[in-house]
């Protein structure tokens, strides 16, 4: 039986369809989804909230909103219109998490302390709608070998900061191990983000090198790594936040893996390397 507090995010098994997605996990026990608006638009909104409705599954969180770094004009009214559709999609699902990935360098600029204010100043247009929805924007750090094209923000630390002058019910943080694990104030920072009630979202998966071709596949599951998921969950578990823990693999090898066994596979992995840390609830 999968841990009733684990759930897998749909890029772990990015070639399945919304269908065989929940398809795939209802089978294997688990009692969340974590999704991706791209599948969703496949099917149409109000199809796909009829068929996760049925399907019996929580959603944890909506991947991705962000990508907001660009100069004022039209590309950014864009993609701030478009963050609010992204919210307004998220409520649909009963799911009170949208993961924020906020954008690296504009092309052509140098400018990171200015990519980063207009963060901030994206995050501002946005509290009120992630407010009125009961959706919490959920800032995401990503390791800084993702820096420039992907997110400018690379420590929790950094991403409090960010998430500071608005309500922890509309803004708060995502805390994965995969983006965080190195940095030396993470333990520090993750109790900070307990204190402010920022923590929206705990996922898991490992890391190791040498890294994949493409770094972004560079993802692996629990355990075939170097992470230290004991201290990382156990630091969590001690700020009593008790959501759903998602575990997101971005790997081509799983990716070619059929579904029914990576899910298999990630269950396990959770009980070995991250269950034994977390309070049973």
């Amino acid at each position: 039986m999968t841990n009733p507090i684990l759930s897998m995010n749909q890029a772990t098994i990015k070639h399945a369809d919304l269908r065989r997605t929940l398809d795939t996990l209802t089978k294997a026990g688990y009692h969340s989804v974590g999704l991706w608006r791209e599948p969703v638009e496949a099917v149409g909104l109000d199809t796909a909230v009829k068929m996760v409705a049925d399907s019996g599954l929580r959603v944890s969180t909506m991947c991705r909103g962000g990508f907001f770094t660009m100069p004022e004009g039209p590309a950014r009214r864009a993609s701030i219109d478009d963050n609010r559709k992204l919210i307004e999609e998220t409520a649909a699902f009963g799911c009170k998490v949208l993961v924020l990935v906020v954008g690296g360098l504009p092309e052509g600029s140098k400018d990171l302390i200015g990519a980063r204010a207009r963060i901030s100043d994206a995050l501002a247009e946005l509290e009120k709608d992630a407010l009125a929805a009961g959706v919490t924007l959920a800032i995401e750090p990503l390791h800084p070998m993702y820096c420039t094209d992907r997110a400018c923000v690379s420590t929790l630390g950094q991403a409090l900061d960010l998430a500071a002058p608005f309500d922890p019910k509309a803004v708060g943080v995502t805390v994965d191990t995969f983006h965080i694990f190195w940095d030396p104030q993470v333990l520090g920072s993750i109790a900070r983000a307990g204190r402010e009630g920022r923590i929206a979202t705990y996922q898991v998966c490992d890391y190791r090198t040498p890294f994949e071709k493409d770094v972004l596949l560079s993802r692996h599951y629990m355990g075939e790594g170097v992470i230290d998921f004991k201290s990382l969950t156990e630091a969590v578990a001690a700020t009593g936040w008790r959501g759903d823990i998602e575990c997101e693999i971005f790997n081509q090898a799983v990716w070619d893996t059929p579904f029914d066994q990576v899910a298999a596979r990630v269950s396990e992995a959770f009980d070995k390397e991250v269950a034994p840390y977390w309070p049973v609830r």
